[in-house]
Order: structure tokens, then sequence, then C-alpha cells
């Protein structure tokens, strides 16, 4: 296993260039929009005085919150996905095919329909922690279901396949929800379950921010721990590691931030699936630096993917989770095809 103490001239060089073009990518997003605001006004939006309150209020209002939403977004599903994969050892974990999304999705739908919730009203803080805990739970009830059907079954293998049809079950849960509600709000709804950061704003950016963070800090403190569950449960327990708890606890994690994503930003799917991939394509999954390394590419991936929705369709906006599923079902597909020729190359 790797460790900080050691310099790493490949994974620092990466982290670099990584941040260099997450800096890059956070710009151009308050740069592109239906009003072309140019890279000086959006320096002296943030930083300087800016003479047009017109272009203060876009960027301020609406672009950095999207932007940074996005950011945190990215981090937040790729990190999920990637503990995910590690503590079940399987490559096609990820949030939103494990049902975590769905879960989590269903029970904002239940929320607002029974209560008539606006995520979007004055108080927003208010509707925003009442439909994270919603979230959280309906992401706990699908945790519940895999870890009772992992009881029966042994094969960690397994949970991919609960974890879809659950995915299904849930959807439909929703789909039925959807159709006994009023039509007026049937269009938002679903623009919402699709995925779209068009009116995040700052409050819901700051808790996703902060979960964010502590999950990812309590992540990187367990990171050699993790690695020893690649190996097998009886290697873990061999080096002091109880993987029964560890793995309920990062489960848990995922779900918590998940929901936290999902409530926000709605159901955006296979994230989690992707950028881990490509990351350990690069670096080794022992590496110290990967977890952060994820979280940056994962980032990145969902700026650049929100900015694409922006200028896919003129004067129109495509919701994420249509172009992120567009990719993830292609690279599911071909992670299908690979594991099958080649079955025990998962891991580094």
């Amino acid at each position: 296993m790797s460790s900080y103490k050691k310099a790493n001239p490949k994974a620092m060089l990466s982290i670099l260039l990584i941040c260099l073009l997450a800096v890059t990518s956070i710009m151009l997003s308050l740069i592109i929009g239906a009003v072309s605001i140019s890279f000086n006004d959006v320096i002296n939006s943030l930083f300087l005085e800016q003479e047009s309150q017109a272009i203060s209020q876009i960027i301020w209002q609406l672009r950095l919150p999207r932007t940074l939403m996005a950011f945190i977004a990215g981090a937040g599903l790729a990190l999920s996905g990637l503990v995910l994969q590690t503590v079940t050892r399987n490559p096609l974990a990820d949030p939103y095919l494990f049902g975590v999304s769905s879960g989590a999705s269903f029970a904002v739908v239940l929320t607002m329909v029974m209560f008539n919730v606006d995520l979007y009203a004055s108080t927003y803080l208010l509707s925003f922690t009442g439909l994270s805990v919603a979230a959280f739970i309906g992401s706990l009830v699908v945790i519940a279901i895999l870890i009772f059907i992992t009881r029966y079954q042994a094969n960690l293998h397994t949970l991919v396949l609960a974890g879809v049809a659950l995915s299904f079950m849930f959807s439909a849960f929703t789909s039925f929800l959807l159709y006994f509600s009023d039509p007026q709000a049937i269009s938002a709804i679903m623009f919402w379950t699709l995925g779209s950061f068009t009116r995040t704003q700052l409050d819901g950016v700051l808790i996703s921010a902060v979960i964010f963070t502590v999950m990812y800090l309590f992540i990187q403190s367990r990171h050699r721990q993790l690695n020893a569950m690649i190996m097998g449960d009886e290697t873990a327990l061999t080096v002091g590691v109880n993987p029964n708890r560890l793995r309920m606890l990062m489960l848990t994690l995922s779900a918590l931030m998940t929901a936290v994503l999902v409530a926000n930003c709605g159901g955006i799917g296979f994230v989690g699936l992707i950028i881990p991939h490509i990351v350990r394509y690069f670096h080794s999954q022992g590496s110290a630096w990967l977890y952060m390394i994820v979280a940056l590419v994962g980032g990145i991936f969902m700026l650049w993917v929100d900015i694409i929705s922006r200028l896919l369709i003129e004067n129109q906006e495509l919701p994420i989770g249509i172009i992120t599923a567009a990719i993830g079902s292609l690279f599911f597909l071909t992670l299908l095809v690979r594991n099958n020729r080649h079955h025990s190359a998962f891991l580094r």
C-alpha cells in the first residue's frame, strides 16, 4: 500500500494538471451561457467591483451556485462509486445501478406530493433539509434491502443484480406517484428527476459541500483499510480490519452523499461508474491519492456535462441525467464485455 510519505511524482503531476483543468473548467462554466459574459467580467464580479449589476447578479445568483453544485455533485458521485466498488469488490457498483439514487428520488417525490413541498420556494433551506432527510431515508431503505439479500446470498456480485432490480422497482413507484399527481407539477418534477442544476442556490451548495468534505476526509483517513478489503474479507481480518462494519459504514456514507445530491439536483446516473474506472486506468487502486484524483476528475466531468447541456440545443437546456445516461450506458456495456473476457482483471 502506498503512503503520503513516499513522494509520487506521477500522482503529484496528475493532481497539479487536474487542478489547473478544474479551475479552467469552472471559469468556462461561469462564462458560457444564454448570456455571454467575458473573462474580465467574471473576474470583476468575483474578486473586484463589477460595474454592471445585471452581470453581477447572473454570476452570483445563477452561474456560481450552479457551477459549484455541478462540481460537488460530480465529485461526490464519483467518490461514492469508487467506495462502493471497493467495499463490494464489484467493478459495476454505482449509486445509480445499486438503486440508491432511485430510492432517494422516490422518497423525495413522495415528500413533494404528500406535503406539497416546493424545493425552490422562499423557505429553500427548510425545504432542502426536509427533502435531504427524506432522500437519506429512501436510500437507507435500499441499502437495508441489499444487506438483507446478501445475508442469504454471500456472493457480493449479486448486489448489482439486486440493485438494478431495486432501481427499476423504485422508479416504477415514482412513476406511479407522478401518474396521480397534479398535472401542473408533473413537468417540473420530471425535469428534476432527470437531473438539473438550473435552480441551485448557495444554501444547498453549502450543505452539500460540508457533507462532501466530511465524507472525503473520513474516507481518505481509511484508505489503507479500504485497500485491505480489495483482497477479500479474510485478508482484511488478518490485518485488523472489520470488513462488515467498514462496509456498513461506507454504504451509509455513500447513501448520505447520494441523498443530499438527489435532493438538490435530482437523479444523475453512471458518474460513479465511469470516473473510477477512467482514473484507475492511470493510477493503481493502492495509491493514497486515488480518492482525491477521482473526486477532482468527477467534478470536472460534471462541469463539462453541464456545459454541454446548455449548448446542445439553442435556447433550451437538456437535463443532465440524459447526457450521463447516454455516456454511461455505453460505458456499462463496454465494462460487461471486458469483464466477460477478463473476469479477474478488476483492480490493479
